[in-house]
C-alpha cells in the first residue's frame, strides 16, 4: 500500500531531520552481496495522536536490490508527563550485485490536528563488495566433511559437576525421607521370622479369662487368625481368604504336618467356627487344649524349616 506520494510530499513543507541510518544486521565491517541491511530512521519527541506516513520504496525492489522486509515502527521511550515518545522506523533490504547503491532519502510527513509537514532524512550510500577471490593461486577443491575437535576436560566439567550434584541432591533427598519416617513411626524394625510373631501372640491368649462364654468367640477368632497369618507365611497357603474346608484341603498333601496334628488341627478350628457362627459353647477341657496345639504346630513346623535349612547347608 503506498502511504505517500510525491504529489503529497510537494504538497507539505520540507524539514530537514538529519541523516538516515544503515546498519548491516550480519554486524560485519563490511557488506557482502546478499546480506540484509536495515535503513531507517529515528524521530524524537513525537507527540501523541501524531498521525505518520511513509514513503512506498516497493518500487525500486528488483534484482539487484530487493526490499526483503517492509517499514516497521518501533517505539524506543515513552514521556509519560509530555505524553512524548521517541520512534524509529525502519526497511531491510539486500543487494546482490557488487557495486555503490545510492538509496533514496526517506520522507516522514506527519500530522497533528491542523498542522501537517514533511521531514526529510538525507539518503545514505551502501557500498557492496565479494569477497576477494585471488584467480592467479586459487584451486577448486571437495567439499570437506565436518570438522570435529578432541573434547576437552573444561568442556566435559561442568556435565561432571552437574552430575555430581545430581547425585548429591538425590541422596540428600533420601536421607531427608528416611529421617523424616523414623521422627515420625519410629527406627526401622528388621521383620520377625514368622514363628516368633506367631508365638508370640498366641502367648497373649494364655490364662482361663478367655474360657468366659462372653469371650470365647474373641479367644478363638484370634487363635485361628494368628494360626492362618503363619501357614501363609510359612506354607504360601492363602488361608486368611480361605474357609476351613478349603484350608485343610490345601494342606492334606502337606508333609511336614503329621496326620495327628492334621486332625487336631481340624478339630480345632471345625469347633472355632461352630462358636463364632452357631453361637456353640467349648467346654473347659476343649479350650485348654487349644493353646498348646497352636503352640505345638507353630513349633513342630518351624523346626522342620530348620532341618531343610541345614541339609541345604551340608550340600
Amino acid at each position: 500500500m503506498r502511504l505517500l506520494t510525491l504529489i503529497l510530499f510537494a504538497a507539505l513543507d520540507l524539514v530537514p531531520k538529519g541523516n538516515a541510518f544503515l546498519n548491516n544486521l550480519q554486524k560485519r565491517d563490511s557488506i557482502l552481496i546478499a546480506d540484509q541491511v536495515e535503513y531507517g530512521f529515528e524521530l524524537d519527541s513525537v507527540a501523541k495522536g501524531t498521525v505518520i506516513a511513509l514513503p512506498d520504496f516497493s518500487p525500486i525492489s528488483g534484482d539487484t536490490l530487493t526490499l526483503v522486509e517492509g517499514w516497521k515502527l518501533d517505539t524506543l521511550r515513552i514521556s509519560r508527563k509530555k505524553d512524548m515518545m521517541d520512534i524509529r522506523g525502519r526497511v531491510v533490504f539486500a543487494p546482490f550485485e557488487e557495486g555503490i547503491y545510492e538509496l533514496p532519502p526517506i520522507m516522514v510527513a506527519r500530522s497533528r490536528g491542523k498542522v501537517s509537514d514533511t521531514l526529510l532524512f538525507e539518503a545514505a550510500k551502501m557500498d557492496v563488495r565479494t569477497m576477494p577471490v585471488d584467480t592467479a593461486s586459487f584451486q577448486p577443491h571437495d567439499i570437506k566433511g565436518i570438522i570435529t575437535y578432541p573434547v576437552t576436560f573444561r568442556e566435559v566439567l561442568p556435565w561432571l559437576l552437574g552430575s555430581l550434584a545430581l547425585v548429591l541432591l538425590l541422596a540428600l533427598s533420601i536421607w531427608l525421607i528416611m529421617r523424616y519416617r523414623e521422627r515420625k513411626y519410629g527406627p526401622a524394625v528388621p521383620a520377625e521370622p514368622a514363628h516368633i510373631t506367631a508365638l508370640r501372640l498366641l502367648d497373649k491368649y494364655r490364662g482361663s479369662k478367655y474360657w468366659a462364654p462372653d469371650k470365647q468367640k474373641a479367644f478363638y477368632s484370634g487363635v485361628t487368625d494368628v494360626l492362618k497369618t503363619y501357614i501363609d507365611a510359612r506354607f504360601g497357603v492363602d488361608a486368611p481368604e480361605m474357609t476351613t474346608a478349603e484350608l485343610f484341603d490345601a494342606l492334606k498333601d502337606c508333609q511336614d504336618i503329621t496326620p495327628d496334628m492334621y486332625d487336631g488341627l481340624k478339630d480345632m478350628f471345625e469347633r472355632a467356627d461352630f462358636v463364632k457362627f452357631a453361637k456353640h459353647l467349648a467346654n473347659d477341657d476343649e479350650n485348654a487344649s487349644v493353646l498348646p496345639l497352636a503352640v505345638r504346630f507353630v513349633t513342630s513346623t518351624y523346626q522342620s524349616t530348620l532341618g531343610e535349612e541345614q541339609e541345604k547347608d551340608v550340600l
